[in-house]
C-alpha cells in the first residue's frame, strides 16, 4: 500500500480541517465523505482539492460499504461516536477518532474486541499528549529525578459557551446569546455530554509521562443546569479524583459552561517524592520544576513548551500548538509503514474509560467504581469478549 484511501465522516468545521491537513501530509488520499447534511457534504467537497473524485455519501453503512477507502476518519460528535468507530472496524476499516473515543463502558469494549477480531488500527487522536514539555516530564520521570510520583493534576477549564447550542436545519453551533434568533434549537453535543467526559485531553498526557492506567474512580459535579448560564443544561464544573496501578492519586477537572480566563485552557501538574513540576499557570507564566536534591527553595521557571526539540516542517500550521500533525502521522505510519502504534487501542481506552466512569461514579452519589484493564489477560483471550 503506497498511500492510504481515507473517508472522512462528520463534515463540521472540525472535519473540513481534517481535510485541509490530510492533504498536506504526504500519504493520504481522500476517497470518500459522509455527513448526514447535504449542505456538510459539499462544504466537505468544496474543501477537497485536486482532480480526485469523491464518493458521497448520507448513509453511514453505505460509506462503510464502499471498497474505495481503507480506512475512516470519524471527525463526529455525538452519543453514538463509539458504536460508529466500532462499526467501520467491523466493516475491516482502520480507524482514526476524535476524542473522546466513547461515551460508556460497552462502546469501550466493542471498540475493542472489534479491532483485536479485525487487525485493524484504532488511533484515538488524541493530540495534548503529543506536546515537546511533556517529553521533558516523561525524562524527569523515567530518570527518577522526580522520585515515586505520588499526585498528578489535569485539567481542561474552557469556556465553550458559543457552542452550547445547535440549528436542527442548518447544523450551525451558536451561543446562549443567540438563543432567540433560533426558536427551534436543540442542545449540541458538548451540552449533552458530561464535562468529565471530555478530561482525556489532560489525562491522556498525564498517563503517557507516568506510564500507568487508573484502577479506582469518584466523581463529583456542580448541579445541572448551569448556575453561569441557566440556558445550558451542562454543570459547570466536574471533578474526578483517580488512583492509579502504580498508587499515584490524580484529580482531574473539567468545566465547558462557566467563564474561564483565556489561557492555554490545559493545565498538568505531577508531585513525586523527589520533586515536582508543573505547567504554566497563565499565559504569561513558565512552566517550572523543583528538585528536593537542588539549591532552589522554590519552583524554577524553565524554557519548555509545546514544540518538540525537533519539530518537522509538515507540523507546522497543523492545528493545536502545531500537534495535530503528530496524531495523522501516526495514525498513517501504523496503517502506511506497519509501525508500532505507541497510543493504541488499550491505552486509548485507558484514557476514555475512566472519564466515562467519572460521570457514571457522579449518578450514583459518588460511589468509588473500578476501571476494567481491556488488555488480554489469563482471564480473556484476545478476541473474547469479557
Amino acid at each position: 500500500m503506497s498511500e492510504l484511501r481515507i473517508g472522512i465522516a462528520g463534515l463540521s468545521g472540525r472535519g473540513l480541517h481534517w481535510i485541509r491537513l490530510m492533504q498536506k501530509l504526504k500519504g493520504y488520499r481522500i476517497t470518500a465523505l459522509c455527513d448526514l447534511r447535504q449542505e456538510a457534504l459539499d462544504d466537505g467537497l468544496a474543501a477537497v482539492d485536486g482532480e480526485d473524485e469523491q464518493a458521497c455519501f448520507r448513509d453511514y453503512e453505505e460509506f462503510l460499504n464502499f471498497d474505495g477507502m481503507d480506512a475512516v476518519a470519524l471527525v463526529v460528535r455525538s452519543e453514538y461516536q463509539g458504536a460508529l468507530a466500532a462499526q467501520a472496524l467491523e466493516a475491516g476499516k482502520h480507524v482514526s477518532a476524535e476524542v473522546p473515543a466513547a461515551h460508556s463502558l460497552d462502546e469501550c469494549w466493542r471498540i475493542v474486541l472489534a479491532q483485536e477480531r479485525s487487525g485493524k488500527v484504532y488511533h484515538l487522536a488524541e493530540q495534548c499528549r503529543y506536546a515537546g514539555y511533556l517529553d521533558k516530564w516523561q525524562e524527569l520521570v523515567r530518570g527518577g529525578d522526580l522520585g515515586d510520583v505520588t499526585y498528578a493534576e489535569g485539567q481542561y477549564l474552557h469556556y465553550y459557551t458559543r457552542c452550547m447550542f445547535q440549528d436542527p436545519h442548518s447544523g450551525a453551533l451558536f451561543g446562549v446569546d443567540r438563543l432567540p434568533e433560533f426558536p427551534d434549537a436543540v442542545a449540541a453535543w458538548v451540552n449533552r455530554m458530561p464535562p468529565i467526559h471530555y478530561v482525556v485531553h489532560d489525562l491522556s498526557p498525564l498517563l503517557r509521562v507516568l506510564d500507568d492506567r487508573v484502577v479506582e474512580v469518584i466523581g463529583m459535579s456542580t448541579d445541572s443546569p448551569s448556575r453561569a448560564h441557566p440556558e445550558i443544561l451542562s454543570p459547570d464544573m466536574q471533578v474526578a479524583l483517580m488512583k492509579t496501578e502504580k498508587g499515584a492519586m490524580l484529580r482531574l477537572a473539567a468545566s465547558f459552561a462557566q467563564p474561564h480566563p483565556e489561557n492555554d485552557t490545559h493545565w498538568q501538574q505531577v508531585i513525586g517524592t523527589k520533586g515536582c513540576v508543573e505547567w504554566r499557570r497563565a499565559l504569561d507564566d513558565a512552566p517550572r520544576l523543583w528538585l528536593a536534591d537542588g539549591e532552589a527553595r522554590d519552583k524554577q521557571p524553565q524554557t519548555w513548551g509545546f514544540s518538540k526539540d525537533q519539530e518537522p516542517e509538515e507540523a507546522k500550521g497543523s492545528g493545536h500548538w502545531n500537534l495535530d500533525f503528530y496524531v495523522h502521522a501516526a495514525f498513517r505510519d501504523a496503517v502506511l509503514y506497519d509501525q508500532s502504534l505507541e497510543f493504541d487501542v488499550y491505552k486509548a481506552m485507558d484514557v476514555a474509560a475512566p472519564s466515562i466512569l467519572a460521570a457514571d461514579s457522579i449518578d450514583q452519589d459518588s460511589r468509588k467504581l473500578e476501571v476494567p484493564d481491556f488488555r488480554p489477560n489469563a482471564n480473556r483471550k484476545k478476541g473474547e469478549a469479557p
